[in-house]
């Protein structure tokens, strides 16, 4: 489902369900929620003057208007104007929707007020395309549901089947904004349903298949290595963790060219578990259902090349997905073991549940080696480690280019996949030295996502590169205002707005 965008007078303006978003300690509507609010009899005055309503960040007041032509109507709180962000107008717009979409209202309509700085306007100047692609992405990423594998009580199951973006007059910029916004909607929604597949649907195979089709559809060239293929390349790390599993692995290659003919691809590489036990290493059991979400980055890779294949992103793009699985068997990679990998690297393996960076390892070199990348970008659910440096409010962001990585934290702070930058200091790499290989796979209890991104770097050379450790923020446990319990996207609108502003290496 993507979002429309209309245009009307007021006095024209029809809603099953329609969001007015309104700050903090307004005590007079807007103009055009005054001409709202004539549409509803008064209503949402009256709620004002009640002081039922105070505007405060996401608080919400339903109101029902049946004998008119806005048969509901819902307030939402932008909180205070002076510290309203884009991403202030997201969880606005989010929790407008949902709160519509639980009394069953199946068409819900946003209303753009042309009224700024008030209205959905944020503080921070911000064009009017920007302010409906955030309200878009908000209400379309709020609605997401995965309900494939239920079979009782379907009629039970509340969903919208259409969302519009109204304005009072034809903008070429808000039709723009919720274009762009339908788009990046869309890619992450592609993203969290892979996640949410069981793993024992959402194979390497599958994840193969589906990112197959879905390129293609998109124009997007995709090649898929196979396990013999693998062998014949030596790709020692992806070979190395799949060898307990009965599922083959696959290697995702593909292929946007939106740049020049002769100009080097950028690679996004994503790391595709499918389902991480930890190998010989094996987890805890509890909480290890979740695991199905260690393909997380892979799954984001995907969905950045079918985003920027949809907005027309003028770049070479080369999307990497090592994908399998890491299964405990008796032929399962033990600690101890070494292996060779395709860079030539040999690695001895002290933690199997330290799998992600061995395929990893592969896919970077693949990228430098045999697609001579400009610049890397990896993203992956690494480290637990980064779950307790940064919670799950931020990704860990670490790399060898400045100006790269300065490039993603703002654009994660414009899109609300938030970054921290912690550092990669060569000292760091003193904790992975191995005494049989050159190098081991762990570096022990301390700094484990710096030594897990030090063990990444020594795969990348000179080529400009950042890692994303989104091991805390790749799923959520609470319910947010437009990220719903599951798998968040994180961080696929960062990296496609990175590679729109792609600054100078």
């Amino acid at each position: 489902m993507n979002a429309r965008a209309q245009s009307c007078p007021v006095q024209d303006l029809q809603a099953e369900g329609l969001v007015v978003g309104l700050y903090e300690g307004e005590t007079q509507l807007t103009d055009t929620a005054q001409a709202i609010d004539a549409r509803v009899g008064g209503l949402l005055a009256a709620v004002l003057a009640a002081g039922d309503f105070k505007g405060k960040a996401n608080q919400t007041v339903l109101l029902h208007s049946p004998s008119t032509p806005i048969k509901r109507v819902v307030l939402v709180g932008l909180g205070k104007s002076g510290d309203a962000t884009l991403e202030t107008i997201r969880q606005a717009a989010g929790k407008g929707v949902t709160t519509l979409r639980d009394v069953n209202v199946k068409s819900v309509t946003l209303a753009l007020t042309e009224d700024a700085p008030r209205g959905w306007a944020p503080a921070k100047p911000a064009g009017r395309q920007e302010v409906a692609q955030a309200v878009t992405e908000g209400a379309l990423l709020a609605l997401f549901q995965m309900n494939d594998y239920r079979t009782r009580d379907l009629d039970e199951i509340k969903t919208v089947d259409a969302v519009t973006i109204w304005s009072t007059g034809p903008s070429e910029e808000i039709e723009a904004g919720v274009s762009r916004g339908s788009i990046l909607a869309d890619a992450i929604r592609f993203a969290r349903t892979l996640i949410m597949h069981p793993s024992n649907v959402a194979t390497a195979t599958r994840m193969a298949e589906d990112a197959r089709q879905a390129c293609e559809a998109a124009g997007i060239a995709v090649k898929i290595y196979e396990k013999a293929d693998l062998e014949a390349m030596k790709m020692g790390g992806i070979l190395a963790v799949n060898q307990g599993s009965e599922h083959p692995p696959k290697f995702i290659v593909m292929e946007y060219r939106g740049g020049a003919p002769d100009e080097k691809p950028i690679a996004i590489v994503g790391k595709g578990v499918t389902f991480d036990t930890g190998g010989i290493s094996l987890k805890p059991g509890e909480g290890m259902e979740k695991m199905k979400y260690d393909m997380a980055g892979g799954a984001a890779a995907i969905a950045i090349m079918l985003g920027a294949a949809r907005l027309g992103i003028r770049k070479n793009l080369v999307g990497l997905v090592p994908a399998t699985d890491n299964m405990p068997s008796a032929t399962a990679l033990k600690p101890g073991d070494v292996f060779t990998s395709y860079q030539g690297l040999t690695v001895e393996v002290l933690n199997t549940d330290a799998e992600g960076r061995l395929i990893l390892c592969d896919a970077l070199t693949y990228a430098v080696k045999d697609k001579q990348a400009a610049a890397i970008i990896d993203m992956a659910t690494l480290t637990g480690a980064c779950v307790v440096a940064l919670g799950t409010e931020a990704v860990g962001v670490l790399g060898n280019h400045q100006g790269l990585i300065n490039q993603l934290l703002q654009s994660g702070e414009k899109t609300g996949d938030r970054g921290w930058q912690l550092p990669l200091w060569k000292e760091y790499n003193e904790l992975l030295r191995s005494d049989i290989a050159d190098m081991k796979n762990i570096g022990g209890r301390e700094a484990g996502t710096i030594t897990a991104a030090c063990f990444l770097q020594r795969f990348v050379g000179e080529t400009p590169w950042v890692h994303l450790d989104i091991a805390g923020t790749a799923w959520t446990e609470k319910e947010r205002p437009y990220r719903p319990k599951g798998p968040t996207g994180t961080p696929i609108r960062a990296v496609l707005d990175t590679l729109e502003n792609w600054p100078t290496l």
